[in-house]
Order: structure tokens, then sequence, then C-alpha cells
């Protein structure tokens, strides 16, 4: 791509950062999905964003399905793709959108891991020999309780937190801002983590989380940290904060049925993102049916 393609790519990239506000971590999937499509554009000869039209544009997830590439991970480049273009549009960079109507091949929906509810009492209940005990702890029923995203439970700061009113706001993907509620065994694991902060953070850190040296936790830390108990407390799978923001979900719509509710509080923009939850309740439900039914109960049970 020419150098001017290239200034393009790069005041795009500054829109997410400043006027989105997505995280370092979006944008740098953004730059890799780009550079995609900047490589394709490369090998059809175009150096302007401008010469790619709706034919190039059909025959770029055929190129990335050639490649081997999942239809989830084609479609994430084309919605990387629409969005440069909205944009280059807005700039009057470009006339037309070419990825519009350009849709991926479509994979089967992978349903996300979640611990039952047993598991997740395992995880959080850990013992409490030392102050990262207290913080781990703190942690992971938090996660737990209120179905964070790990980027919003390294970024929490002490003023995000009302224990009084057992509430915290957080901002999410796209600058979302929302209030979830803090459960009360988070609360109460927080207070003991928060008596104990003060020994080892200095005056200056905001942050709830931190390291033994008083510096914030990082996103990287809390993965390992989480990992770390999941083994600890024999379970016999990998376990991520992903999986408890999961779990918490899953629980809650099982409890309740209340989709709408549910999506407030994960921080979904679009319902649809939260109703794969509704498989996952309909899949428990349908191997309580399998176990209980006399009639659907499979041969050699």
């Amino acid at each position: 791509m020419s150098p001017g393609a290239q200034q393009d790519l790069a005041a795009f990239l500054r829109h997410l950062a400043t006027e989105r506000r997505f995280s370092v971590h979006t944008i740098g999937a953004y730059r890799r999905d780009l550079a995609r499509l900047a490589d394709f554009a490369d090998a059809r000869g175009a150096s302007q964003w401008s010469e790619i039209d709706h034919r190039a544009a059909r025959a770029f997830p055929a190129r990335l399905h050639q490649g081997g590439y999942s239809g989830r991970s084609i479609q994430r480049v084309l919605s990387a793709a629409r969005s440069l273009y909205r944009f280059l549009l807005r700039e009057k960079r470009v006339r037309l959108n070419p990825f519009d109507g350009v849709r991926a091949p479509r994979s089967p929906r992978r349903l996300p891991a979640t611990l039952n509810a047993d598991e997740a009492t395992r995880l959080v209940a850990i013992d409490t020999n030392d102050d990262i005990d207290f913080r781990d702890r703190a942690l992971l029923e938090l996660v737990y309780s209120s179905g964070l995203r790990v980027s919003e439970t390294a970024a929490l700061n002490l003023a995000d937190i009302d224990l009084a009113e057992q509430v915290l706001t957080t901002t999410g993907k796209g600058g979302k801002t929302r209030r979830v509620p803090v459960g009360r065994m988070a609360a109460a694991a927080l207070r003991e983590w928060l008596a104990r902060r003060h020994k080892i953070v200095g005056d200056g850190e905001t942050a709830v989380f931190t390291t033994m040296r008083g510096r914030r936790l990082s996103v990287r830390a809390i993965q390992k940290r989480v990992d770390v108990h999941g083994r600890r407390q024999g379970l016999e799978r990998h376990v991520h904060p992903h999986m408890l923001r999961h779990s918490f979900a899953s629980h809650l719509l099982e409890s309740s049925g209340d989709l709408r509710a549910v999506q407030e509080l994960l921080g979904h923009a679009d319902i649809a993102t939260t109703q794969i939850y509704t498989h996952l309740d309909y899949q428990h439900l349908a191997g309580v049916y399998d176990k209980a039914h006399p009639r659907a109960r499979k041969k050699g049970r």
C-alpha cells in the first residue's frame, strides 16, 4: 500500500483510540486484521483503499478461507474492514464501502466454557494464609459476583467501588459505563483485602488490585492467578477470568430467566451477544431431561 494508504490506516487506529476509546488490546487486533487486508490489496496491485471494489471485497474472504481461517476469524476480519471503510467514507477518502453485504462462510457456533455452581464455589473458596491469598480471593469473588471482564478488573480503581451500597462502576468496551452489584461474599472478601492493601500500596496508587510491590495488577497477571487457583483447587481444566464471567451469566440466567437484565449486567451492546447463554441454559436443561425422564433415557443406562 502507498504511504497515503498507510496514513489513512494510522488515522483510523487513532480514531479507535481517541473517539471510540477502544482498549490497546482491541486496537492491536484491528491492526493485525487490517494488515491482512493490506497484504491482500498489495497482492492485487492496489495501492489505495479506494482501489478495492466489490469484486475484490468478495474475493477477500475466499482468500482467507483458502488460507485456513475459520468462519469466525473471517467474520472478525471483515468487520474490521467494514469499520475501516466507514471511517474512510466519513473522511471522504473513498466513495463507497465495498465490504457492505460481504459475509464470511458460516461456521458452527462455539458455546463458551463455564464452571458449574459447585466448581465456581470451589474455585473462589481458597485458603487465606497471606496477603496474596486475600487479594486473590477478593479478585475471584468479584469477577464471579459481578461478571467483570478481565480488562475491567485490572482497570478497577478504589473510587469505582461503593461497599456500603455494594455496587461498583466500570467502563467496558466502547467506553460504555455501567453499574453492577457486588455480592455479599465478594464485598466481604474485598473488605478483608482492602484492610491489608494499605500496608503494601503507596498513597498515589488508585488500583484496587495490586502486586505485592504496590503496582496495578496487569491483565496477564490476573489471568495467571486465576489459572493457578484453578489447578490448586483441583479443577480438571484450564480456568481463565472469562470463564468466570461466562459462569456468572449462565448461572444468573438459569436462575432468573431475565435475558435483558443479564445483558445490562454484562454490558453487551446487542442482546444477540447475550443470547448465547440461552443455548447454555437449554443445554443444561436438556441434560437434566435426558438423565431424569424415563422415556428420554438412552438404552444401556
